[in-house]
């Protein structure tokens, strides 16, 4: 068995851990080098090499339309997560009953 005292337990543990955090650093560190020393190095093209596009007329994400097992569209409750039914002009959740007018 072993005839440490508290102190000395705490002592080796400390020394412990802070070799293995050094040993973590030196790791971590040599493997950010490697990782950087394999990128391959290529230079910017020059500006008379880059073709210019024409600007594009960016169009707005079209948002999915989400229809439950009766064909009815539904979104999801941002309060609970559950279905949320259009009714005129008011989404309503059907379990919390959370609502907001579009």
């Amino acid at each position: 068995m072993s005839t440490h005292t508290g102190d000395e337990k705490r002592l080796e543990r400390r020394g412990f851990l802070k070799n293995s955090v050094m040993i973590a650093a030196a790791a971590a560190l040599g493997r950010a080098m490697t990782a950087s020393a394999q990128e391959p190095q290529n230079p910017a093209p020059a500006p008379e090499d880059r073709k210019e596009e024409p600007p594009t007329k960016e169009e707005p994400p079209k948002k999915k339309v989400l229809l439950d097992k009766n064909g009815r569209e539904y979104r999801v409750c941002d309060m609970c997560g559950g279905n949320m039914y259009k009714e005129a002009k008011t989404w309503t959740c059907e379990q919390c009953g959370y609502s907001y007018d579009e």
